[in-house]
């Protein structure tokens, strides 16, 4: 993933709801590195299904794909792998652009 700024639009309804929702997903990037670091692979699965299952809802399919890959990852116990999606997930967030219609 580049430095490329990605926009998202995001329904106008949930305009209320996503600086808490994007404030949440900064949070899991450094909840799933400290889970990665003490090898909780269950903590990194749940995180990476909640992600899956709440992106798409709220316009971020990025997110539910990365939520799936991580929830993957993290059943497999692929460290490697878990490691290149929560640098992939912090790199999204920081070039994500939300544009609400």
């Amino acid at each position: 993933m580049t430095s490329e700024k990605i926009t998202v639009k995001v329904d106008k309804d949930l305009e209320d709801l996503i600086p808490g929702f994007m404030q949440r997903r900064r949070a899991d990037v450094e909840s799933l590195k400290a889970s990665l670091s003490a090898g909780e692979l269950d903590k990194i699965r749940i995180t990476g299904h909640s992600m899956k299952g709440t992106g798409g809802g709220y316009g971020f399919d990025d997110l539910t794909q990365i939520g799936a890959e991580l929830e993957k990852a993290a059943v497999s116990g692929n460290a490697e792998e878990i490691s290149a999606l929560v640098q992939r997930l912090d790199q999204y967030l920081n070039n994500v652009v939300i544009e609400f219609e």
